[in-house]
């Protein structure tokens, strides 16, 4: 996995195998609190005449009864389900543009503590086993700040930029969702590594032209200006639309594997961190095609 949410956490990664020992191998995947025989009939000759507690078998009228009962829905059973992260994944972006909205309008100063305390608090959610609902929500608030006040000064520089961006944020999203819903992207080891290396290596640039540009080194934008610039945009945009499908596959694997419904939080920050990303690599991006023009 790239994005460390994702890959840092056993339920949306393979599910582990246990077996009758407690193996790593065979068997049914299982999660905690939840039982590996869950939705399985009994065996023929299983219990006999009694049941395993030593109750009488049923009579037909109760399993009939039994049998046109509703199902069990994942509501019922507590795992983890699409419209918990769609929910989720909507209510911390609100919070993020209407934090982001009031710090533009009311305190675009605050930006650098938002920054500060997002890269603080997002490296703790990503580091946690168990999502923690609070921590989720004043990382939004801390990315809500730091966007809002970051936003206002590219538009200043570069009117209209800012609208712009969104927009490209929105449909490179639903680009990446539809590719891997037809299955024409498939997430496969190989894409996974891949992935990886590259952004390392972008990590790795960056942080390198950020020191440059910091220390006097280099003016501007350092090697992000200019025809380089353009070119290390596009592909740090495409290494995040990469990242989101690579997210999407992640949260599917949870879903089907019946991961408990608490880690809607974890799926749901892990998208926003990316969708953040892509959102900050576009208002880069367009600030320097413009600039450029």
């Amino acid at each position: 996995m790239s994005n460390p949410v994702f890959s840092r956490s056993d339920v949306f990664g393979e599910p582990r195998r246990t077996g009758a020992a407690g193996g790593r191998r065979g068997g049914t995947a299982t999660y905690p609190n939840q039982s590996p025989a869950y939705g399985t009939p009994p065996q023929p000759g299983q219990y006999g005449q009694y049941g395993a507690a030593g109750q009488q078998a049923m009579d037909a009228s109760q399993l009939d009864a039994m049998y046109e009962s509703p199902s069990a829905t994942t509501a019922d059973t507590k795992r983890l389900t699409y419209d918990d992260v769609i929910i989720k994944t909507g209510g911390l972006l609100a919070l993020l543009v209407v934090v982001a909205a009031a710090t533009w309008t009311l305190a675009p100063g605050l930006w650098i503590f938002g920054m500060i305390a997002g890269l603080v608090l997002g490296l703790v959610n990503a580091f946690k086993r168990n999502p923690s609902p609070v921590l989720i929500i004043l990382y939004t608030v801390a990315q809500g700040m730091f966007l809002g006040g970051i936003s206002m000064f590219f538009e200043a520089q570069t009117n209209g930029v800012v609208l712009q961006a969104v927009l490209a944020t929105v449909v490179t999203f639903a680009a990446a969702l539809a590719l891997f819903k037809s299955g024409k992207v498939r997430v496969t080891p190989k894409f996974t590594r891949w992935l990886i290396i590259a952004m390392v290596g972008y990590a790795a640039f960056s942080l390198i032209n950020l020191v440059l540009v910091w220390t006097g080194v280099l003016g501007g934008w350092g090697m992000r200006g200019g025809t380089l610039g353009i070119i290390i945009g596009l592909v740090a945009v495409g290494l995040a639309a990469a990242s989101l499908i690579v997210d999407f596959d992640s949260i599917k694997r949870g879903v089907e594997a019946g991961a408990p419904a608490k880690m809607a939080w974890s799926a749901a920050f892990g998208l926003l961190v990316t969708l953040i990303w892509l959102y900050l690599e576009f208002l880069r991006l367009l600030s320097i095609f413009q600039s450029s023009d």
